[in-house]
């Protein structure tokens, strides 16, 4: 690639020339034109709105890069920017990324989930719901049986924050134990002790047809009490637990 810097280690050159999918070959293109890209860069010049999503496409190729700070030439704060790593880092066996996901496999997910999100359990149409590793590919990578029990369903904002959650947690990042995934909330929120290994439990409610008055009625308590909705609707739980024992 013309614009190389000579200070990138040739067997980081050779795996980015290997790479054709157009988000991760641009943020590739970009390193190896300057050196490192930012979170800045890859919103603003590129329009990818959610850059550690785009940067994580270029480590699911198995290219090694290192987060670090710099100040942002718009306005002065501090940001996060991406540069190459350790070449000893690579990932063998990832070039390619993702594999796409057929849709008859898609139909199988969905007859043996539920048209629904894995996470929230909300009843959607199949179109709206995406499929993703329940333990993420930078963790565990290709695996070689498509097992389709290792596979979920997720609307697009429960996709969301599972992928911010995942790349905020130290086995996401540094650990990459497959087992700590599996007792994840993220990965199987049907049975966890750990949320992105936190100490945590979560309860997601929805409130449908008839039953958007009780949470209209909730609301409206919480606003004439100064509270989040959320924090009275554990405190009515508690109670309730405390007055039947």
């Amino acid at each position: 690639m013309a614009g190389d810097l000579p200070n990138i280690p040739n067997a980081i050159k050779a795996l980015c020339a290997q790479v054709t999918a157009k988000r991760p070959r641009t943020i590739i293109q970009h390193i190896l034109r300057h050196g490192y890209i930012t979170t800045e860069e890859i919103k603003e010049t590129y329009g990818y709105d959610h850059p550690p999503r785009a940067v994580r496409d270029v480590r699911e190729q198995g290219i090694p890069l290192t987060t670090f700070k710099v100040r942002s030439k718009t306005t002065g704060r501090m940001i996060g920017a991406y540069k190459f790593y350790d070449p000893s880092k690579i990932q063998a066996g990832r070039i390619g990324g993702r594999k796409a996901f057929s849709k008859n496999f898609k139909n199988n997910l969905v007859a043996l989930l539920g048209s629904k999100c894995t996470l929230t359990g909300e009843a959607l149409e199949p179109r709206y719901l995406q499929i993703d590793h329940r333990i993420p590919y930078q963790v565990v990578g290709e695996m070689a049986s498509e097992a389709i029990d290792a596979f979920m369903l997720l609307d697009a904002l429960s996709q969301r924050a599972k992928s911010w959650s995942c790349e905020q947690c130290d086995n996401f990042k540094h650990i990459h134990d497959p087992e700590i995934c599996r007792r994840c909330f993220w990965a199987y929120p049907e049975s966890y002790n750990h949320v992105a290994m936190k100490r945590e439990r979560r309860l997601h409610i929805v409130w449908q047809g008839q039953e958007i008055s009780t949470y209209d009625e909730l609301e409206s308590h919480a606003l004439a009490q100064n509270k989040d909705i959320h924090d009275l609707v554990k405190r009515i739980i508690a109670r309730h637990l405390l007055n039947d024992g």
